[in-house]
């Protein structure tokens, strides 16, 4: 059983999308989850959690994307 960790809030479901796809295509596991008002739907923040042991690689990664 894996323990997850928020690695990125990202400020909607697209954008939350785009970062799994590119932890997926580094062979990380990853869920998201809604953390806004339900009533936002799609709109609202979705974090963007990883497997504990695989945080580091995950926070990496996202850091070099930031960084282009």
């Amino acid at each position: 059983m894996h323990m997850w960790i928020v690695v990125y809030i990202a400020p909607n479901q697209v954008t939350a999308d785009q970062y799994k796809s590119l932890l997926e295509m580094e062979g990380i596991l990853v869920m998201l989850r809604p953390a806004g008002a339900p009533q936002m739907g799609a709109a609202g923040p979705v974090e963007v959690l990883v497997a504990e042991s695989e945080a580091r690689e995950a926070a990496e990664i996202l850091a070099a994307f930031y960084q282009q």
